[in-house]
């Protein structure tokens, strides 16, 4: 990537970013166009690949960043003394909401990768993709048994909320990223909803 990317102002950077987290999480990487990605960012195809070579060294790019800036967030609130699982999803999900005010799209297109199938895809993030699991599963495995009913199968709950939490973004989304914080309030109601029902 050429680094002079970041000289650019930050508000075309953005732009850029979030032209390539929109089509790449939508679209996977085969079907996303770059030409798309210019369009909505409003800049010229020649410019996009001046700073990033090429479609796999955008997905590259756009990758390592959406991973440190979600690592980043995270780091800030998530508590490491919090012991429940379900006030460590809101807290994770608060992250997430706030990612949201710059970057609607990143949450979603991190959940892209995880199971994009496209082998140059995945040859080219392979070490970023294990980064992101591994970071989320270091946050989640210390709670994953506590806080709920003794004999509740931790995994499927975990899915339940997943699939729940990925229903409410998709909603959001459809509505055009407006409100992260009426989404987020959503996403409490469901969180502590499922908590009172499997509560100890």
């Amino acid at each position: 990537m050429n680094e002079k990317f970041f000289d650019l102002k930050k508000e075309k950077q953005d732009r850029m970013i979030n032209a390539a987290l929109k089509y790449f999480g939508e679209n996977g990487y085969k079907r996303a166009s770059t030409d798309d990605m210019v369009r909505e960012a409003g800049i010229s195809k020649g410019l996009l690949f001046h700073y990033f070579g090429s479609k796999s060294g955008l997905y590259f790019f756009i990758c390592d960043y959406s991973v440190r800036y979600l690592m980043l967030e995270l780091t800030r609130v998530v508590s490491i003394k919090e012991t429940d699982y379900f006030e460590v999803i809101k807290q994770i999900e608060y992250g997430k909401m706030q990612i949201m005010r710059t970057y609607p799209y990143l949450t979603g297109f991190l959940d892209k990768v995880v199971t994009e199938k496209e082998e140059e895809a995945v040859e080219v993030v392979k070490e970023l993709k294990t980064k992101y699991e591994d970071y989320m599963e270091t946050i989640l495995i210390r709670i994953r048994e506590k806080g709920y009913k003794q004999g509740i199968d931790s995994e499927k709950l975990h899915n339940i909320v997943d699939f729940t939490l990925r229903g409410i973004y998709d909603e959001f989304l459809k509505q055009g990223c407006e409100n992260p914080d009426i989404f987020y309030g959503t996403l409490v109601e469901y969180v502590d909803m499922i908590k009172k029902m499997t509560e100890k």
